[in-house]
């Protein structure tokens, strides 16, 4: 069997389709398609239907997908072993974290770790919690660092900051002028929020719950930056962690609203597919993040 056309069938099986698996690949569609074909002329059976809209996997293409990600795994498995064996004298590291800690907290971890290990390639993706989740799955990181634990039995969650979440409103809001407020009435006032999917607004929407409060945003934005410059122009409050907003505060720009009765405090989270091997990249990667934080509550394993 050849080892290029398994690798080949596996990545059009993800994909679900000849063109999809040829873009993932960075190969041409007809090439695919004739690699493909070569692999079921050699075992002698038919591993994919094809449809006007895509492909789907045979009987027997579903045996041997089983099998080829195995192998993929194995062999991830192996680089990863030479990897520590060269004392990561080069390598790749791929990340993905959620918007607040990817843009507020990782910017410096990444500086140390690149001047540490400057031969290592580092990829990082940015995207809402749900994204991360289908990344990790899907094997195109090998770390995600989430506001939340992801709901699946393939990965591991690991908390390894304590995150505090403020109310912000604008210079100058009335509620800024009073010693505290309950969080009932600050939820009298327009509020903005991340979009769906988004970690922080899932454990915003769940902590108000707690206290017998649902809100309706009046705006839901897809940045923690859109949702500071909105709160700037006037247009409501919001709840954001306070990672995001020190330059804001140092200018004045933005205010916290001190809230009587709520404190916010959540976990961050690491996140890992079980028993996958740590490269000596997201080992080293780990030392540093933990060095560098002081609200740590554990290690991940």
């Amino acid at each position: 069997m050849n080892r290029n056309h398994l690798a080949l069938f596996h990545t059009v099986a993800k994909a679900g389709g000849i063109s999809r698996g040829a873009l993932a690949a960075h190969v041409s569609q007809p090439a695919v398609s004739k690699q493909i074909a070569e692999l079921e002329q050699a075992l002698g059976v038919q591993l994919l239907d094809r449809q006007p809209r895509g492909c789907q996997l045979t009987e027997a293409g579903t045996i041997l997908f089983a099998y080829a990600g195995r192998w993929r795994a194995l062999e991830d498995d192996a680089e990863r072993a030479i990897e520590e064996y060269r004392g990561l004298k080069r390598g790749r590291l791929a990340l993905g974290a959620s918007l607040t800690i990817g843009g507020y907290l990782l910017p410096g971890v990444i500086a140390e770790f690149h001047r540490g290990f400057p031969e290592v390639e580092l990829a990082l993706e940015i995207a809402n919690t749900e994204q991360i989740r289908r990344s990790l799955l899907d094997d195109r990181i090998e770390l995600g660092l989430t506001e939340g634990p992801l709901e699946s039995e393939e990965l591991d969650s690991t908390i390894f900051f304590q995150d505090e979440l403020v109310a912000i409103a604008p210079a100058g809001h009335r509620l800024l002028q009073k010693p505290a407020v309950t969080v009932r009435e600050m939820c009298r006032e327009p509020l903005l929020m991340r979009e769906e999917g988004s970690g922080t607004r899932a454990f915003v929407e769940r902590t108000l719950r707690r206290h017998g409060i649902k809100v309706e945003p009046l705006l839901s934005l897809a940045s923690p930056e859109a949702i500071k410059n909105a709160v700037a122009a006037g247009m409501g409050l919001a709840i954001v962690s306070r990672l995001s907003v020190r330059l804001e505060l140092e200018a004045g720009s933005l205010g916290i609203v001190a809230l009587k009765d709520l404190a916010i405090r959540r976990p961050l989270h690491l996140q890992r597919v079980r028993g996958r091997r740590m490269s000596a990249a997201v080992a080293k990667f780990l030392d540093v993040l933990t060095a560098r934080n002081p609200h740590r509550t554990g290690a991940a394993a």
